[in-house]
Formats: C-alpha cells, sequence, structure tokens
C-alpha cells in the first residue's frame, strides 16, 4: 500500500474524503495520542460533517509522559502533572477505555476488553474500522529469574514511579525504627537492573532524593545506604555515547552507587539479590528496568511482524503488505531510511537494514507522519516518507546533575541537566501542562523537597475494612 489507494477505497472529490472513514486506534500512549491529535486536526471537516470517526482505544484515560516519571518518583512533579487526559486534549474521538485483546484485520474488527464487559458478563467489544492504527507500545521484558515476579517493581507507569518513592521512604522508616541490623540493612539496601534511561535516571533521582531525606531521620545516615546498578553489558546509557556513559559510570561511582557493569541478576527469592559475580545482597527493593518487548497484542493479530514479534512496516509507517493497516513507535519496525549517514547513538544510521530505535524522539516524530499519510491514503495523495536522524539524548542523574550529547556535542552536570528539563518542556503535550510542570520546578527551587511517602493511597479501603471487623484487601483499588 506504498502511495496507492484500492479501488474500494478511492473516495477522493476534489482532495475530500467522500465516504464515512472509521479509523481505530489501538493504543493511547505516544504514537496513539499524537496520532487521533494530527487527524483530529486533518479531519476537522469531515469530523464536523460526521464523514469521519475516530475511535481510540487504551488500557488507560491518559497518555503519560514517561520521560517525566524519575521526576515524579523523586517529588520534584505531581503524578498528576506527568500525565494528559485523552478526553480533554482529543474532544473530537471517541475515547474507550478497555484493552484491545485480538484484531482481525481480513474482517476489519477488533476485540475489546473494558471494565463494563467484564461487569456484564457480556463478553468483549467487537469494532469495525476502515483504517487500522496499532500502537500499543511495549510491556517491560522479563526474565525466568527466581523471585523477580514476587518482589520486583518495574518502572514504565506512573503508579510504579509514585509506588517506588513510597517505598523508598517506607524503608528508610523501618530502617530508623528497627533494633535489627539485618531489617535494617536490607532495607537500606536499593537494586536497580538495567543501565539504560529507565534504571540511571530513576536511580539518580531517588538516590538524590533519599539523601535529602536521610536530614531528617536523626539514625539514618546517606552513607548507610547501599545503592547499586546490575547492568548485563559493558556500558551504561548508550544513547548518549560511549564517552559520557563512561562519565556517568564515574560520577554514579563518586556518589558512592555501586555501578556492576557485566553483571546478571540470577535471583531475588527470599528478598537476597543475588548477582552472577556471586555478590548477595539482601534487600526489599528490587527495580527491573532492564529492557521492553512489544505488547502481547500484537501476537493476537493476522499482521505481519520481525522476527522479535514487531509489526513489520514499511518507510511509509503502513503495515507491509497489508492495506489499512499502520504502525509506529516501540509495537513497529520501521526501516531507517537516514541509514548510511553517519550513525549515531540511539538508532539512526548504521547500514542499509537498520531500524529506528523504539524511542520517544522517533514516536513522537513518527505520529505526525503517521496521521498525515492516513489522511493523504483516504484522499488518494502520495504518501510521505518517515525521515528522521537522531538529534541526540539527554538524562538526568539527580538534581542539578546530567549528561547531554546533542548534534554531536557533549555536555555534562548543570548544563546537561538544564537542556534535559528544557527540551522535556518542550515537548510534553498541551500548555496546560507545560504551565503545571514549570510552576512546580520554580517552587520545588524555592522551597525544601516534600519527603512524605502516601502509601496508604495503594489501599484506600483497608483501614475501613479493618474497623468494619474485614480482612484488609490486597486490591489497591479496593474490593467491590
Amino acid at each position: 500500500m506504498v502511495g496507492t489507494v484500492d479501488k474500494r477505497r478511492r473516495r477522493v472529490r476534489h482532495g475530500k474524503v467522500k465516504e464515512r472513514a472509521r479509523i481505530l486506534v489501538v493504543g493511547g500512549g505516544y504514537v496513539g495520542m499524537y496520532t487521533a491529535l494530527r487527524l483530529q486536526r486533518n479531519l476537522k471537516q469531515e469530523l464536523a460533517r460526521g464523514d469521519a470517526e475516530i475511535t481510540v482505544v487504551t488500557p488507560d484515560p491518559y497518555m503519560t509522559y514517561q520521560p517525566f516519571l524519575p521526576e515524579a518518583a523523586a517529588g520534584s512533579i505531581s503524578p498528576r502533572h506527568v500525565v494528559v487526559p485523552l478526553r480533554r486534549v482529543l474532544p473530537h474521538c471517541r475515547v474507550i477505555v478497555g484493552e484491545a485483546t485480538a484484531v482481525d484485520h481480513a474482517k476489519r474488527t477488533a476485540t475489546v476488553s473494558t471494565l463494563a464487559t467484564e461487569e456484564e458478563g457480556t463478553g468483549a467489544l467487537r469494532l469495525s474500522y476502515d483504517e487500522l492504527v496499532l500502537a500499543p507500545g511495549s510491556v517491560s521484558r522479563t526474565l525466568p529469574i527466581p523471585g523477580l515476579a514476587d518482589h520486583a517493581i518495574g518502572f514504565k507507569t506512573v503508579e510504579e514511579a509514585i509506588g517506588l518513592r513510597n517505598h523508598v521512604i517506607e524503608q528508610m522508616d523501618i530502617a530508623s525504627s528497627t533494633r535489627d541490623p539485618a531489617i535494617r540493612d536490607a532495607a537500606l539496601t536499593f537494586v536497580f537492573v538495567g543501565g539504560g534511561y529507565a534504571g540511571v535516571e530513576a536511580l539518580g533521582e531517588l538516590e538524590d532524593m533519599a539523601r535529602y531525606a536521610a536530614r531528617y531521620y536523626h539514625n539514618v545516615q546517606p552513607e548507610d545506604m547501599k545503592w547499586i546498578l546490575v547492568e548485563a553489558s559493558g556500558r551504561i546509557l548508550p544513547e548518549v555515547g560511549e564517552e559520557m556513559g563512561r562519565y556517568t559510570v564515574t560520577e554514579l561511582r563518586r556518589r558512592n552507587i555501586d555501578v556492576r557493569l557485566n553483571t546478571r541478576l540470577e535471583s531475588c527469592a527470599d528478598r537476597v539479590a543475588v548477582l552472577s559475580d556471586g555478590a548477595r545482597f539482601p534487600t526489599r527493593t528490587v527495580v527491573w528496568t532492564a529492557g521492553v518487548k512489544p505488547h502481547p497484542v500484537l501476537a493476537a493479530t493476522d499482521l505481519p511482524r520481525t522476527e522479535r514479534g514487531r509489526l513489520k512496516c514499511t518507510a511509509e509507517l503502513s503495515v507491509a503488505d497489508t492495506p489499512h493497516a499502520w504502525g509506529a513507535g516501540d509495537a513497529a519496525a520501521v526501516p531507517d531510511v537516514t541509514a548510511g549517514g553517519t550513525s549515531q547513538a540511539g538508532g539512526s544510521g548504521g547500514g542499509p537494514g537498520k531500524e529506528t530505535a523504539p524511542n520517544a524522539q522517533h514516536a513522537l516524530r513518527q505520529a505526525r507522519v503517521l496521521g498525515d499519510n492516513i489522511v493523504h491514503a483516504l484522499r488518494g495523495e502520495p504518501l510521505e516518507t518517515y525521515a528522521h536522524t537522531y538529534a541526540g539524548s539527554v538524562a538526568s542523574l539527580g538534581f542539578h546533575k546530567g549528561v547531554a550529547q546533542v548534534y554531536g556535542r557533549k555536555l555534562k552536570g548543570y548544563p546537561a541537566w538544564f537542556m534535559h528539563r528544557a527540551y522535556h518542556l518542550s515537548r510534553v503535550p498541551t500548555f496546560n501542562r507545560k504551565a503545571r510542570v514549570l510552576a512546580e520546578w520554580i517552587l520545588s527551587g524555592l522551597f525544601k523537597r516534600e519527603i512524605v511517602s502516601l502509601g496508604s493511597l495503594e489501599h484506600p479501603r483497608a483501614e475501613f475494612e479493618l474497623a468494619a471487623g474485614g480482612k484488609p484487601s490486597d486490591d489497591p483499588k479496593g474490593s467491590s
């Protein structure tokens, strides 16, 4: 479907969509939200006339701006300002909160499970469509490590970020009040697995927060805490280049953070982290950030996939050899047409056959091209080719600390941290969120950090259930 539209879909008269077009967007992340925004703008007249319909299926009614999760975990940004409510920014789209469980593109139908269908017991919804945008994103890539499912926590959602913040402060409370040195040692040991963006930034921000919080504990000092970063390869933060990666290792070790390269987590059963180098750390905190994999819904479709399970896409962001299906972002394998130029960390360049890296920078730009190409296809116009040379990367290592490589220029310390904030402030969606985040940054610079743990928010009905004579539920939403 590159540059052409089949006979059934030729609905063009003077650049307008002639027949009614039903567009289904699966996923409400970067690609899903920005594609829907682009479609909403480009099809404004068609939506008003009822000639087009855009439906967005997403498990959450908001888009999470993931680069801000480390700062949310550290308390620099409120959790509600890290997310963008989809119904507010997509007023002309139909937003369905649910999980797409299967897609039969041959019949142009998608199976969707929602809370209502579960409550009613009526079975899943069947949604029909004309054009499909499959952008469910990725999920954490886990390994069959003993104890991982029982004791570890991920770092992909705002709930996990805030839960981790509460957990770290609670461990400091435990260490401050216990008389058992073994419990104290385990409470103050924090193991992070994965040396990419998520792991390094989360570790840097939380260590910075805990170091600050320690001044309010009479018997907990920063040097009492053990922060351990475990990375299976020989380098961390490959996105910022080898030199800045080495600087980051040096900077973290200068802060007494134990960085272990070429090391794997082999077990965390019984609250003991066992590493491949033989080290053993009793710990109550294991944070898993060791990579992602395509969303499982891709396996429940009849669309072509690569060996790694990603959608096989063209440079025009259509699914290969599949009319009326489109993909982008983490779930899509998009050819890198800029490959063969200068290779840059993070994805662009490197020779023929390369794919664009599954990162936010590509996802945001692909969404714009994808939204335009769907409209081009509906109107019988030529499609655009996605071509973006990777500009560089920025990473925060805590308050006033960071590393960056942008257009070949290397920055570290305060300048890199400032660029990190400036770049992501410019990219976070909506003026409302930009203003709120900027206001919080200004206030956090004028006043002291908030170090309150609100772990009880995760179990809001526990106290009432106990008072009513019941057993506190483990369900964070409470029993129904």
